[in-house]
């Protein structure tokens, strides 16, 4: 079947946007406009499908291309390309013993972007390096999509060799012939780098399509190919066919782990293979023989990608495919999580342990992965295994480093990795967070790359992020609070927090209080004994919320009839059982908080009485010399905020994040405990004059007008039960808290 990439018709289709709408500059191949060009359309082609796909729990293998698809802006594959394979021909320059600065070097060869490293105190210099051939050095990109990344290569390749005294027809072969190197489970992405290549190829040498040459770039392609398919019996001795079998194994199910497959074990030259592709067949052959040539083609095409799979290459870069692991197809899921236990939380993160595994020893990797590997403790392995891999560069780009993704949920880091260990060296980080879009993050580091002492660029040591609980790569934390999160106590000592009740259904078993009878809520439980005895439905219940600090947020009520039995029993959605944790704080004293937020941490009281479903984190005291409102106090303050924000500086604020908060004592404990309750008051007076407050009694304002002038008693609305509906009705008088 044909599919049509664009509707036919100039009047009403992308073909009349493409030409009225961009400039006719961006269609420059001097300016390597084409190439962006074509890496949009192939976007266009697959937002209709993963728009569809975005709708669903889990994608189908198909889907993967469709939903994995994100077009790299211009700067950023400049950033990339620059800061790896330019710095790596720097460094080969400076081991021939140019006395030039890596500055001056990247300036000569017109390379803005690239960011020299932070002085060393040892000496990094690497005379092997005078000897590497410009020839010799490998550019890979696993993920290539349309080509973008490879392109720009293509031109900082064209620079490196003509500085070697080369003509750019005769560079052009050399980087196809040499250099470049590709792969991608997607064959339309295949098709449109091969294209550009070639394109690229064409422009610098006319007789490119000519020559007997194809560039190295492949499609991750399938098989169903079997041992039988070979003549091979069941039988046959396992040692003989164990390469093959494996070879074959791996390829059955390429078109979803791509460029994730290792082939470092498969010997893919041994007898056995050899035999079988060396075989000529001449002559008019029979079917089952054309069958078998078939058979003996296709084989040759999985050797020669498993190859390119198996080799290392001294430059890998790539913009990576991002999903979590929730939505996987189970075949993906199961492989992350055999092959790349550290990383099985998202696929870009397998990509990180992938490249690392694919780049030489002596070589350079460089990604833009989504920024939750840095801080959440679901990567904290990853972050434990990349302790000893220095980062040479990080530009920390979150939010809006996509045009075409917007919103706080996508927050995107740009890094480049040195191989080869080196545990004293410093790292070199813009902190580009606080610019609000993708033109201004760009501005923002080019001015960093002229002005290195910018406030928002940083220098620090990995071993520093191991003195911080968890390990995140908080890079922008003083070295004085490196010391304080090792010296003081973390405030688990004095705390327990957890998450609290997750019912499968809330719109079952939750209810804002005004929306059930205030006389079947019972408040100020002692305990579950004490609920039980009053014989009522509804317990109050804490739900996180916006941001609040001290107190509030308190408006809804659980059903908690017969200590929650009808939760504790009901299937959700996924045939799971409702999940009920920490019950032994239910109706005790503490605080709360809620799981997500954009903007600061806010602590709240949580009272006696009430439960704390999964969205309000909640915390109970379990020591005695501390009082927990001077914990409160300080997790509220701008200090605790700050602490916080590095240990997890993501919208989300789990229980473990929140108990490796160093906590600071102070002579001054007393007076802030009694300041925090004051606070606490102060605020509780303040929400009880919001009529979503049970302590509602009338608005402020009316207490201010004379008795004589005031209306009838305020109607307060409530709703009962009648013929399995809430109907609403009113009743005199207001609700009595």
């Amino acid at each position: 079947m044909t599919v049509l990439l664009f509707t036919p018709n100039y009047n009403q289709s992308v073909i009349k946007n493409l030409v009225t709408m961009i400039s006719e500059e961006d269609f420059d191949v001097s300016k390597e406009g084409q190439v962006e060009i074509i890496g949009w359309l192939y976007q266009y082609y697959n937002s209709e499908p993963k728009d569809e796909a975005f709708k669903k729990k889990k994608y189908d293998s198909s889907e993967i291309p469709a939903v994995t698809q994100l077009f790299t802006p211009d700067w950023i594959v400049k950033y990339l390309v620059e800061n790896s394979l330019g710095r790596y021909w720097i460094r080969v320059l400076h081991a021939r013993g140019d006395k030039r600065s890596a500055s001056e070097i990247a300036s000569n060869f017109a390379w803005k972007y690239f960011m020299p490293e932070a002085k060393q105190e040892q000496d990094l210099a690497q005379p092997e390096f005078a000897e590497k051939k410009v020839e010799a050095i490998t550019f890979d990109d696993p993920a290539m999509g349309s080509g973008h990344i490879l392109i720009y290569a293509f031109e900082v390749f064209l620079q490196i060799y003509e500085s070697e005294g080369y003509s750019r027809r005769d560079a052009a072969k050399s980087v196809v012939e040499n250099n470049l190197h590709g792969f991608d489970i997607d064959r339309r992405a295949f098709q449109l780098t091969y294209f550009a290549v070639m394109m690229k190829f064409r422009a610098e040498n006319r007789r490119a399509l000519r020559l007997d040459l194809r560039p190295n770039v492949f499609e991750v392609p399938t098989t169903g190919l079997t041992l039988a398919d070979f003549g091979i019996e069941k039988d046959t001795n396992k040692q003989i066919t164990k390469n093959l079998a494996e070879l074959l194994a791996n390829f059955k199910n390429a078109k979803e782990l791509g460029s994730l497959l290792d082939f470092s074990t498969v010997q893919l030259n041994d007898e056995l293979i050899n035999s079988i592709v060396s075989t000529k067949r001449v002559g008019q052959l029979s079917f089952d023989e054309s069958q078998s040539l078939e058979h003996h083609n296709e084989l040759s095409k999985l050797i020669a990608v498993g190859t390119a799979l198996q080799n290392r290459y001294v430059i890998n870069v790539t913009n990576p495919p991002y999903m979590g692991s929730g939505k996987m197809p189970s075949i993906l899921s199961r492989f992350v999580s055999k092959h790349y236990p550290a990383s099985k939380s998202d696929l870009f993160a397998a990509f990180i342990e992938r490249l690392h595994g694919m780049t030489d020893e002596d070589g350079l990797f460089a990604m833009i992965t989504q920024h939750q590997w840095m801080f959440l403790s679901s990567f904290k392995a990853l972050r434990e295994r990349m302790m000893n891999w220095p980062i040479i560069n990080m530009a920390h780009l979150g939010t809006r480093a996509f045009e075409e993704i917007g919103g706080e949920v996508v927050q995107t880091t740009a890094f480049v990795i040195q191989k080869h260990p080196e545990s004293e060296y410093v790292g070199t980080y813009e902190r580009l967070v606080n610019f609000d879009s993708q033109s201004k993050k760009q501005k923002a580091y080019l001015e960093a790359v002229k002005t290195p002492s910018l406030n928002y660029v940083y220098r620090t040591n990995q071993t520093n992020f191991e003195k911080i609980p968890g390990s995140p790569v908080a890079y922008w934390v003083p070295e004085n609070v490196f010391e304080k999160f090792q010296n003081s106590p973390s405030i688990s000592d004095f705390l327990f927090a957890g998450v609290g009740i997750q019912t499968g259904n809330n719109l079952r078993f939750l209810r804002r209080w005004y929306e059930v009878s205030f006389q079947n809520i019972k408040f100020n439980a002692c305990d579950a004994i004490d609920f039980a005895r009053a014989s009522k439905k509804w317990a109050p219940i804490s739900k996180g919320g916006p941001y609040r600090k001290w107190f509030g947020n308190l408006e809804y009520v659980i059903n908690w009839e017969n200590n929650g039995n009808e939760i504790k029993q009901h299937l959700g959605a996924s045939k799971q059982k409702a999940i009920v944790p920490n019950e032994q704080f239910y109706f005790h004293s503490g605080f709360t908080w809620s799981d997500i937020t954009s903007g600061k941490f806010s602590m709240r009281l949580l009272l006696p009485g009430m439960l704390f479903e999964s969205n309000a984190l909640s915390a109970f005291s379990k020591q005695k010399n501390i009082s927990d409102r001077y914990l409160m106090g300080f997790a509220n303050s701008t200090v605790g905020n700050y602490l916080l924000s590095i240990l997890n500086p993501t919208i989300h604020m789990k229980s473990g994040y929140f108990l490796n908060l160093p906590v600071s004592r102070s002579a001054q404990e007393p007076n802030i405990t009694e300041k925090v309750r004051q606070n606490i008051v102060l605020c509780h007076v303040d929400w009880n004059l919001d009529e979503r407050s049970w302590g509602f009694k009338w608005d402020l304002l009316v207490s201010c007008i004379a008795e004589h002038n005031r209306a009838s008693p305020t109607k307060s609305l409530h709703f009962k039960v009648i013929c399995d509906k809430y109907v609403p009705t009113m009743q005199g008088g207001c609700v009595n808290g």
